[in-house]
Protein backbone atom coordinates (compact mmCIF):
# COMPACT_ATOMS: atom_id res chain seq x y z
CA UNK A 1 0.00 0.00 0.00
CA UNK A 2 1.26 3.71 -1.01
CA UNK A 3 0.54 6.23 1.77
CA UNK A 4 0.53 9.59 0.37
CA UNK A 5 -1.11 12.84 1.66
CA UNK A 6 -4.20 11.89 -0.96
CA UNK A 7 -5.50 9.65 0.91
CA UNK A 8 -9.22 8.67 0.45
CA UNK A 9 -8.90 7.42 3.96
CA UNK A 10 -7.71 10.79 5.20
CA UNK A 11 -8.81 13.95 4.02
CA UNK A 12 -10.91 13.23 1.58
CA UNK A 13 -12.87 11.89 4.35
CA UNK A 14 -13.17 14.54 6.55
CA UNK A 15 -13.83 17.07 3.40
CA UNK A 16 -16.51 15.01 2.22
CA UNK A 17 -18.21 14.98 5.89
CA UNK A 18 -17.09 18.74 6.71
CA UNK A 19 -20.66 20.43 4.88
CA UNK A 20 -22.60 17.85 5.83
CA UNK A 21 -21.74 18.77 9.83
CA UNK A 22 -22.34 22.29 9.20
CA UNK A 23 -25.40 21.93 7.91
CA UNK A 24 -26.49 19.46 10.79
CA UNK A 25 -24.53 22.08 13.46
CA UNK A 26 -27.40 24.48 12.29
CA UNK A 27 -30.28 22.81 12.56
CA UNK A 28 -28.86 21.26 16.28
CA UNK A 29 -26.48 23.64 17.53
CA UNK A 30 -27.03 22.68 21.35
CA UNK A 31 -25.98 18.93 20.69
CA UNK A 32 -23.17 19.70 18.77
CA UNK A 33 -22.22 22.05 21.84
CA UNK A 34 -22.67 19.81 24.25
CA UNK A 35 -20.55 16.72 22.04
CA UNK A 36 -17.66 19.27 21.63
CA UNK A 37 -17.72 19.59 25.48
CA UNK A 38 -17.31 15.77 25.73
CA UNK A 39 -15.00 15.44 22.80
CA UNK A 40 -12.69 18.60 25.22
CA UNK A 41 -13.09 16.85 28.40
CA UNK A 42 -12.05 13.27 26.68
CA UNK A 43 -9.03 14.78 25.22
CA UNK A 44 -7.40 16.71 28.14
CA UNK A 45 -3.82 15.30 29.16
CA UNK A 46 -4.47 13.56 32.42
CA UNK A 47 -2.96 10.21 33.37
CA UNK A 48 -3.03 9.83 29.75
CA UNK A 49 -1.82 12.18 27.42
CA UNK A 50 -3.34 13.34 24.22
CA UNK A 51 -1.60 10.91 21.94
CA UNK A 52 -2.57 7.62 23.67
CA UNK A 53 -6.01 8.93 23.69
CA UNK A 54 -6.14 9.87 20.05
CA UNK A 55 -4.60 5.78 19.12
CA UNK A 56 -7.17 4.97 21.74
CA UNK A 57 -9.71 6.34 19.81
CA UNK A 58 -8.35 5.55 16.24
CA UNK A 59 -8.32 1.74 17.07
CA UNK A 60 -12.08 2.30 18.06
CA UNK A 61 -12.76 3.59 14.58
CA UNK A 62 -11.05 0.75 12.93
CA UNK A 63 -13.05 -1.54 15.57
CA UNK A 64 -16.44 0.33 14.76
CA UNK A 65 -15.93 0.84 10.88
CA UNK A 66 -16.17 4.38 11.03
CA UNK A 67 -14.50 6.03 8.10
CA UNK A 68 -15.05 9.56 9.80
CA UNK A 69 -13.92 8.26 13.13
CA UNK A 70 -10.28 7.40 11.89
CA UNK A 71 -10.45 9.97 9.12
CA UNK A 72 -10.46 12.64 12.88
CA UNK A 73 -8.71 10.52 14.85
CA UNK A 74 -5.79 9.60 12.75
CA UNK A 75 -5.21 13.15 12.49
CA UNK A 76 -5.51 14.01 16.02
CA UNK A 77 -2.72 11.18 16.57
CA UNK A 78 -0.46 12.52 13.90
CA UNK A 79 -0.57 16.19 15.48
CA UNK A 80 -0.10 14.97 18.92
CA UNK A 81 3.15 13.52 17.55
CA UNK A 82 2.25 9.87 17.29
CA UNK A 83 4.71 7.45 15.33
CA UNK A 84 3.65 5.27 12.66
CA UNK A 85 4.78 2.40 14.57
CA UNK A 86 2.64 3.62 17.46
CA UNK A 87 -0.37 4.15 14.90
CA UNK A 88 0.12 0.68 13.51
CA UNK A 89 0.55 -1.41 16.68
CA UNK A 90 -2.78 0.35 18.14
CA UNK A 91 -4.22 -0.82 14.56
CA UNK A 92 -3.17 -3.97 15.29
CA UNK A 93 -4.85 -4.70 18.76
CA UNK A 94 -7.75 -4.21 16.47
CA UNK A 95 -7.16 -7.46 14.70
CA UNK A 96 -7.12 -9.28 18.12
CA UNK A 97 -10.62 -7.67 19.22
CA UNK A 98 -12.34 -7.32 15.96
CA UNK A 99 -10.75 -9.77 13.56
CA UNK A 100 -11.56 -9.80 9.99
CA UNK A 101 -13.29 -6.60 9.65
CA UNK A 102 -10.19 -4.68 11.16
CA UNK A 103 -7.79 -6.29 8.74
CA UNK A 104 -10.27 -3.81 6.67
CA UNK A 105 -10.33 -0.78 8.28
CA UNK A 106 -6.98 -1.69 9.96
CA UNK A 107 -5.19 -0.60 6.73
CA UNK A 108 -7.26 2.23 6.28
CA UNK A 109 -6.39 3.71 9.15
CA UNK A 110 -3.03 3.22 8.61
CA UNK A 111 -2.99 4.65 5.31
CA UNK A 112 -4.96 7.76 6.91
CA UNK A 113 -2.44 8.24 9.13
CA UNK A 114 0.65 8.12 7.33
CA UNK A 115 -0.97 10.48 4.94
CA UNK A 116 -1.48 12.94 7.89
CA UNK A 117 1.79 11.97 9.48
CA UNK A 118 3.52 13.07 6.30
CA UNK A 119 1.31 16.62 6.22
CA UNK A 120 2.57 17.28 9.91
CA UNK A 121 6.57 16.22 8.68
CA UNK A 122 5.95 18.76 6.53
CA UNK A 123 4.52 21.34 8.01
CA UNK A 124 1.86 20.81 5.09
CA UNK A 125 -1.33 22.54 6.25
CA UNK A 126 -4.07 21.00 8.04
CA UNK A 127 -7.42 19.30 6.41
Amino acid sequence: MTTTTHSPHGKDVLAELSPLHRELRRAIPDVYKGFGELHKAAFTAGELDVKTKELIALAIGVVEGCDGCIASHAQGAARAGASRQEAAEAIGVTFLMKGGPATIYGPRAYDAFCGFAEDTESGAAPA
